[in-house]
């Protein structure tokens, strides 16, 4: 039985589309903005074009999904969106900052304070108390633990009185809760999803993105999340296809059966994106 978004009466109306950027806009209104982004691996005939000159731009507080065939490019996409990765060209900011240029010291300074991180992995340290993994970030940016704001994401994740436990004394659900936890609790411009759900069950892959969904609704998040479930997808504000390295199709608000049939329709284009708003970004 597949996930199902239920949205409620009075949710807020739908953020801008990405792409259709008003001239008069400036690049702090975005959350994610790329430009031209292009990755290419090795030279030559044997040189891999991971992507190929991406333009997005994602409004604060919207939830977004991407998605596409294995090797389209999805993974390379988020770690240079989140300067995991260094593109071969083009331009990427977070929250109005140029990440591009970016000295190695500043960026990981940066992906400290500014950017949340939830991987299908969990990756929590095992000898840390659930708090402590939580206040991680903190104190690897080196800012002083506050355990009220821990305290506070904890209980809104539904793990308030878990703080003291191992996570090997959790459930993976409640694990990946944790990560949730510790993605959002420096507030971050965006948090990165990559398959959160996949090592979940549907009961409680459900779960986690209500929370994500909820993270956006109740506290302005902005969530990036790279799934291979439509179902999953549907949980988000719009889904964007990812093919040889370019996008390719979006779809807002569509259901896990619409953005399922766009799934088994997209095939991988010879050349530039079809996607008209990627040009006219």
């Amino acid at each position: 039985m597949g996930l199902r978004r239920k949205r409620q009466r009075g949710e807020r109306s739908a953020p801008p589309a990405p792409e259709q950027r008003a001239p008069h806009t400036a690049p702090a209104d975005w959350a994610v903005e790329l430009r031209g982004v292009r990755r290419q691996y090795g030279r030559g005939t044997r040189a891999v074009h991971a992507l190929r000159g991406v333009d997005l731009a994602l409004p604060r507080g919207s939830f977004t999904a991407v998605m596409g065939p294995s090797g389209s490019g999805k993974s390379t996409f988020l770690q240079c969106a989140a300067g995991l990765d260094r593109p071969t060209g083009g331009t990427v900011h977070l929250g109005g900052t140029e990440i591009t240029g970016m000295g190695e010291n500043k960026l990981t300074a940066l992906r400290r304070t500014r950017l949340g991180f939830v991987f299908q992995a969990f990756n929590l340290l095992p000898s840390l108390t659930v708090e402590q993994n939580v206040l991680l970030p903190m104190r690897l940016a080196g800012h002083r633990p506050d355990h009220r704001k821990a305290a506070d994401v904890l209980a809104r994740v539904g793990l308030g009185d878990k703080g003291r436990r191992r996570p090997g004394q959790l459930s993976g659900g409640q694990q990946q809760r944790v990560a949730i936890a510790r993605a959002l609790v420096t507030e971050p411009d965006v948090v990165f999803a990559d398959e959160p759900t996949g090592a979940l069950d549907t009961t409680t892959a459900a779960e986690i993105l209500g929370l994500l969904r909820s993270a956006v609704d109740g506290m302005g998040a902005t969530v990036v999340m790279v799934t291979h479930d439509p179902a999953a997808a549907a949980y988000a504000d719009r889904t964007l296809f990812l093919a040889d390295g370019a996008i390719v199709d979006r779809l807002e608000g569509a259901s896990a059966a619409l953005i399922t049939d766009r799934m088994r329709a997209l095939t991988v284009p010879a050349a530039a994106p079809t996607y008209a708003g990627a040009a006219a970004a």
